[in-house]
């Protein structure tokens, strides 16, 4: 049976999308004001020498002197030049106000990305946010930068040039607006059908980077389980949905495309015909009728850049609305602080938990941890171990039940305050791309390069970072100076420290450091919690022995709690894990819990 697919992110409507635009061009009236006349000046430029040139032609006929055709040529290059000119303006303009506007949204959904609930990521998966925010955001940027500007000057041009055809004779003007219910049909007949392709190929693209990166992020498991068979199929699947989709959008284009084609043949062949019966009747001129058809025969251009780049504004509408579909999810809210904790004790009353609505990880768990006390949790795998660390620091909040930080709710200090108060390290930290000084000052920005140097002895990672080529200053992180599992493991524990908080809690935080470093990384995660409360998941066994209690989960349940001497000399699960070390002489990385 396969696995159910991950639900996306929401995903805004038309109307949203356009009441977001409309909102944020609004906010920026001026420019927006400027780039429409610079476009309309533009287009009017460059509608000029076409009309001018109708007249050259009839001044040719009636054998005018040669300065007067000079006059009209004078006239057509400057309004060329002019015309250009502002073009290049207008897309400046035009690409400016484009980028402003995304480089806004791109920041506004990155950070309420960042403030997603932990439930909401895990439920989604990071695939379909990692595509918004890098696929979504490529594909409008690209239509800001290529299609808009174009777009918006075929626009101007195609209603100026057909408010000069009328302007020309009102019959010309009627001869080539016979196209223009030719070119509705064609978009009639287009957009129902691309606009839903466009929207399942952004769609497929999340997919296939979830699959991806999924893949990735758990490649270890894949190995270890031989599941790299099932993953490139679910991977190739991913892929195929999306290239079937691609190929699919442009076979519908071509057909779209031959319906345009057919529209411009009809409205210049009729503008031939009924400018041919107005000049034999005097009605009007040859240059009159040279120049409604040239009018015409420009806008194949403009009207082609309107109706063939349809696809690449569905695609960027469509990106567009994912991307304000992360905007409309409701805040849970930032409840102001209805009181200060008065210690540092950590309680948890009766806490259950579920991820799924209905198998619960944790059955009403109980505990309370004295300030500055240290307690360990060990268990076996899937004993709900890493769920209870999350809610005791607040990333998690409880199906039911409540965690309490100096006798304050959590809920009630909000994410602000209560990162103040409670801190967590988890196995899979990152180092940030930059100086590594600027990487420690993310916990504490105001820390001075005494405080950062104080933190790094702490954790024993002065040395090595002394080392470095240019110390503190040391660019890490991608595309910098490589470190080791032990040394990000030691960065987030300076980190720690630099921040300061009154509870501390270790999520396997020394998981990736391997047998050789985890007794000085633990030594180091001892340093940093010392002085602080502090819950341990416990990876190695020598962790919970340092603990002032330990705590023994298993399916959710507390099954042992007490100190380590205590626990072992009551001789059940917990004492059988410590025969098991004991007897393998601490040789297995103090047996894996």
């Amino acid at each position: 049976m396969s696995a159910p697919e991950p639900r996306l992110l929401p995903i805004a409507s038309a109307s949203e999308s356009w009441r977001w635009l409309g909102r944020e061009l609004g906010q920026r009236k001026g420019t927006t004001a400027l780039t429409l006349v610079v476009g309309l000046v533009a287009a009017a430029a460059a509608v000029v020498p076409v009309y001018v040139f109708g007249v050259l032609v009839d001044r040719v006929r009636e054998g005018a002197p040669a300065s007067t055709i000079v006059g009209v040529v004078v006239v057509i290059t400057v309004a060329a030049i002019v015309a250009g000119a502002l073009t290049g303006v207008g897309s400046y303009l035009v690409a400016r106000l484009g980028e402003g506007t995304l480089a806004g949204l791109r920041e506004r959904v990155v950070a309420r990305a960042l403030r997603l609930p932990i439930p909401t990521i895990e439920r989604v998966g990071k695939g379909d946010l990692l595509s918004r925010v890098g696929d979504d955001v490529s594909v409008i940027g690209k239509a800001v930068a290529d299609v808009v500007p174009s777009l918006i000057s075929a626009l101007l041009l195609v209603l100026l040039s057909m408010v000069a055809m009328v302007g020309i004779d009102w019959r010309l003007g009627l001869a080539g607006m016979v196209a223009l219910p030719m070119y509705a049909l064609a978009l009639k007949w287009y957009l129902p059908r691309s606009g839903p392709l466009y929207a399942w190929e952004r769609v497929a693209m999340g997919r296939r980077s979830q699959a991806l990166v999924s893949s990735m992020q758990g490649v270890r498991t894949v190995r270890a389980y031989g599941l790299e068979d099932r993953h490139l199929a679910d991977i190739d699947r991913a892929s195929a949905d999306a290239r079937d989709l691609a190929v699919g959008v442009f076979g519908l284009f071509t057909r779209f495309a031959g319906r345009g084609n057919r529209a411009e043949f009809v409205g210049l062949a009729v503008i031939l015909a009924v400018g041919f019966v107005l000049v034999d009747a005097d009605a009007v001129t040859v240059g009159q009728t040279t120049a409604a058809a040239l009018l015409f025969h420009r806008l194949f251009n403009p009207i082609g850049a309107l109706l063939y780049t349809f696809d690449e504004v569905q695609s960027a509408g469509a990106s567009l609305a994912r991307l304000v579909g992360v905007l409309g999810i409701p805040e849970t809210g930032e409840p102001g602080t209805r009181g200060e904790p008065t210690d540092g004790s950590l309680e948890l009353v009766d806490l259950r938990h579920s991820y799924d609505g209905g198998h619960e990880v944790l059955h009403g768990v109980s505990l309370r941890i004295a300030p500055r006390e240290r307690v360990a949790l060990v268990g076996s795998t899937g004993a709900g171990k890493s769920t209870l660390a999350a809610l005791a620091a607040g990333s998690l909040p409880p199906t039911s039940g409540t965690v309490r930080l100096g006798g304050v709710p959590l809920g009630e200090l909000g994410a602000g305050a209560l990162r103040r108060y409670v801190a967590i390290v988890s196995q899979e930290v990152h180092v940030f791309a930059g100086p590594l000084v600027e990487d420690l000052r993310l916990a504490r920005p105001d820390a001075s390069a005494d405080d950062v140097t104080a933190a790094l002895d702490t954790v024993g990672a002065l040395p090595w970072v002394r080392a470095l080529a240019h110390g503190l200053d040391t660019v890490v992180g991608e595309g910098g100076h490589p470190l080791t599992a032990a040394q990000a493991q030691e960065l987030a524990l300076a980190r720690l420290v630099l921040a300061d908080p009154e509870v501390a809690v270790l999520d396997e935080a020394t998981a990736e450091a391997g047998s050789a470093g985890a007794r000085e990384l633990e030594r180091a995660a001892d340093s940093a919690t010392r002085g602080r409360t502090t819950l341990v998941v416990a990876h190695r066994l020598t962790q919970a022995a340092t603990a002032d209690r330990v705590v023994v989960l298993e399916h959710g349940r507390i099954v042992e709690l007490g100190t380590p001497a205590e626990l072992v000399a009551a001789g059940g699960r917990y004492a059988q894990l410590w025969a098991a070390w004991e007897g393998s002489g601490g040789r297995l990385d103090s047996v894996r819990t």
